[in-house]
């Protein structure tokens, strides 16, 4: 068997992209770190992207911070989740930042989330924070695009909530509303503000939000998949 080692190129097929994903599944985050040569910080607190960085370089991602998938000539996104010993997912997947203007004429086809989640390599990782972060293991790979049903709840909650922004109830969306996405505030910090439109058609400065799957649906599909008990 080949030595395993990062890729240093993206992968030119989804077979090799799922081989090399399956290849690091049973390995702790600390041995791909030392094999990589990259450092592994104390916590996630001020390195929160850390693990998928690691992921992106063992698996040749392209995108960095692009508004690109992660694998653009495969057209593939990596979404790496966090899960407890069952199996169920720590807290939800940030999607994509969410437009609060220009978006007359948007539909859910054309949409950037659901070009984010058409096609999604989910790599699980051991989350608990009683485990160190060296010592975390990377799970078995899922290879998914929405079936009929869960492209539906998502086109449902996408419109929902942007029929709230466009109509100026941005700042009343909460993470209750939609059944299996949510909109929430994504900022570093409270005064990275950005525009929106108000109540009364006019313009405001308000914190970006981000589109993230809840975990229902995280939690369904890595069930489903791996035949879990839900």
């Amino acid at each position: 068997m080949l030595p395993l080692l990062p890729l240093t190129s993206p992968p030119s097929t989804e077979e090799q992209l799922l081989y090399q994903a399956q290849r690091v599944a049973g390995y702790t985050l600390g041995e791909l770190a030392a094999m990589a040569g990259l450092p592994v910080p104390h916590d996630l607190k001020r390195d929160k992207g850390w693990i998928g960085v690691l992921l992106e370089l063992w698996l040749g991602a392209s995108a960095g911070s692009k508004p690109e998938q992660d694998f653009a000539a495969l057209g593939v996104e990596l979404k790496t989740i966090p899960i407890d010993s069952q199996g169920k997912p720590l807290e939800t997947t940030f999607v994509c930042v969410a437009p609060l203007t220009g978006n007359s004429g948007v539909s859910w086809e054309t949409s950037h989330v659901r070009h984010k989640l058409k096609r999604v390599l989910w790599v699980p990782v051991e989350g608990e924070r009683t485990i160190p972060l060296a010592d975390r293991r990377v799970g078995a790979p899922l290879l998914w695009s929405p079936d009929d049903k869960e492209e539906r709840q998502l086109c449902q909650d996408w419109e929902e909530l942007m029929d709230m922004i466009v109509l100026g109830q941005v700042e009343r969306i909460t993470a209750r509303h939609g059944e299996v996405m949510q909109l929430r505030p994504k900022a570093a910090n409270s005064k990275a503000l950005t525009e929106a439109i108000g109540a009364n058609g006019e313009p405001i400065l308000t914190l970006p939000r981000g589109f993230y799957l809840k975990k229902n649906f995280t939690g369904a599909l890595l069930a489903r998949h791996f035949l879990l008990k839900t």
